[in-house]
């Protein structure tokens, strides 16, 4: 499973914060990563430089082997709430749909 991730210009992509990202994306979908070929993460400030409640943006795609992509997108205070929040969505839809996937057979 290869994991790419974007972040908007008002977020500093470093290298630290571009592993946490693919960390948290790793643990939470790491049993599901053999039907998954690539994620894509993109992470924003909605807000950009005032701050705000829920903020921070973090939507994921999820190419699976197969399939049509599929995309969910959560929003909280920080980046790691919304990487966490984000990738919780993915594997529940990621379950979902192969579940069903396997009901057909």
């Amino acid at each position: 499973m290869r994991i790419e991730v974007s972040t908007a210009n008002s977020i500093n992509g470093s290298e630290a914060l571009t592993s946490q990202i693919k960390g948290l994306i790793q643990h939470e979908l790491t049993n599901l990563e053999e039907h998954i070929t690539r994620i894509e993460v993109h992470v924003s400030d909605a807000n950009a430089d005032k701050s705000g409640p829920d903020d921070m943006k973090c939507s994921l795609e999820a190419r699976l082997k197969g399939q049509q992509p599929i995309v969910v997108t959560d929003t909280a205070t920080t980046i790691e709430q919304a990487t966490k929040g984000a990738a919780g969505k993915m594997k529940s839809s990621l379950e979902r749909t192969l579940g069903r996937q396997s009901d057909r057979r």
